[in-house]
């Protein structure tokens, strides 16, 4: 079976003020010539569908012309919702939508409940989890420790048992949206942490023949079987270096697997430059990225004038600049924000723990301070479903 694996879609996102509905629609084209150039027998789509869980209308009407499109292949099409998106919104019609091939999973306790589909050699059952917020799934799945690897681990033995109980040789693909061990982020993806710890062992997956990865936006492979396809398009300077692209994934009788990736249109190249302002106005070697769109990195030791319109002169596209003037570390001008950069909320809490009492938390305070903002995200995730 040739199944088509794709993610992170964030229809109705905007790349710092510019608007990305043309290029998402680009995209959605280039998959549908996609399925049809290359014969697949099935697309999935590994969550964050939208970008945010009450998507602009023109987003929707977007998602409304890739079912369209994607049902008018005749293609099978399953869909999980990730940690963007409003599972109860995106769900809605799911049963009527399935008849037309689009299977929509969004219920985390259906998450043993498979999509079967047939080719020459026999069934291959797709197993979608949806992203699983620890505090709002740990009573479905019955874990006393809320975390995103016991609601995860929870999940797979809910598919390894209907796994079992199918006829020898049924071959399995399991949709998930997670952050897992040994892959990278960028800065474009929201933080799932839990506890202190997003990621999860690539070995909660152990037992299916295939793992079709959303949520971190590059394109990775952290096994032969486990990988993420990343996002279509770039949503974050942090991005620059990605090659944006799908898996296409061949799945054999035996439940080999090989995949190639195929490379999605990129709508303008992204460049990151550093330097003083009149280097950057000067430098010949940067004349390449003058049609890109440009993070403007300066270090003068004095903020010059006028910085924005003058760059924008020979790089019109400028949409970020940064101002990071080149000072030794004990500087006391060195900016509060380089001191923060990289660290998380959690830690930024500690340390100003540390600052007003002179030491840090001790464990128990560690242990509340996590539990308030796990509480915090929870909650938070909770109001926009009901928005």
């Amino acid at each position: 079976m040739r199944i088509l694996h794709t993610s992170d879609w964030h229809l109705g996102r905007a790349f710092h003020r510019v608007n990305m509905l043309g290029a998402q629609s680009e995209f959605i084209g280039h998959l549908v010539a996609t399925v049809s150039e290359h014969a697949v027998d099935a697309v999935v789509v590994a969550g964050d569908v939208y970008d945010r869980a009450v998507p602009p209308l023109a987003a929707v009407e977007l998602f409304d012309d890739a079912l369209h499109r994607l049902a008018g292949l005749g293609v099978p099409t399953v869909m999980i919702s990730g940690n963007h998106d409003s599972a109860r919104r995106l769900g809605v019609g799911a049963g009527l939508i399935d008849r037309a091939g689009i299977h929509l999973r969004t219920e985390p306790s259906a998450c043993g409940t498979p999509v079967v589909l047939a080719d020459a050699f026999g069934d291959v059952a797709f197993y979608g989890l949806p992203y699983l917020e620890p505090a709002l799934v740990k009573d479905e799945f019955a874990v006393e420790r809320a975390g995103h690897e016991t609601v995860l681990a929870a999940a797979m033995d809910r598919v390894r048992a209907d796994l079992a109980a199918r006829p020898p040789g049924t071959r399995s693909v399991v949709l998930a949206h997670a952050f897992v061990t040994g892959g990278e982020p960028s800065d474009s993806e929201r933080d799932i942490t839990v506890g202190g710890v997003a990621a999860v062992p690539a070995g909660v997956f152990d037992g299916v023949d295939y793992v079709a990865l959303g949520h971190l936006h590059g394109c990775q492979t952290l096994t032969g079987r486990v990988r993420y396809s990343g996002s279509p398009l770039a949503y974050s300077f942090s991005e620059a270096g990605h090659r944006k692209s799908m898996w296409l994934v061949d799945l054999a009788a035996d439940g080999t697997v090989t995949a190639e990736r195929l490379d999605c249109p990129v709508p303008r190249p992204l460049a990151r430059i550093r330097g003083t302002l009149e280097d950057l106005l000067a430098d010949p070697a940067l004349t390449v990225h003058e049609d890109a769109w440009v993070e403007a990195t300066l270090t003068d030791p004095v903020r010059p004038p006028d910085p924005m319109a003058r760059l924008t002169d020979r790089f019109p596209h400028t949409l970020s600049l940064v101002f990071d003037p080149d000072r030794a570390p004990d500087d006391p001008d060195v900016s509060y924000a380089r001191r923060l950069a990289g660290r998380t909320d959690r830690q930024i809490a500690e340390d100003f723990v540390a600052h007003v009492r002179g030491a840090g938390p001790d464990e128990h305070e560690l242990a509340v301070l996590g539990e308030a903002f796990d509480a915090v995200r929870a909650d938070g995730a909770v109001r926009e479903v009901a928005r």
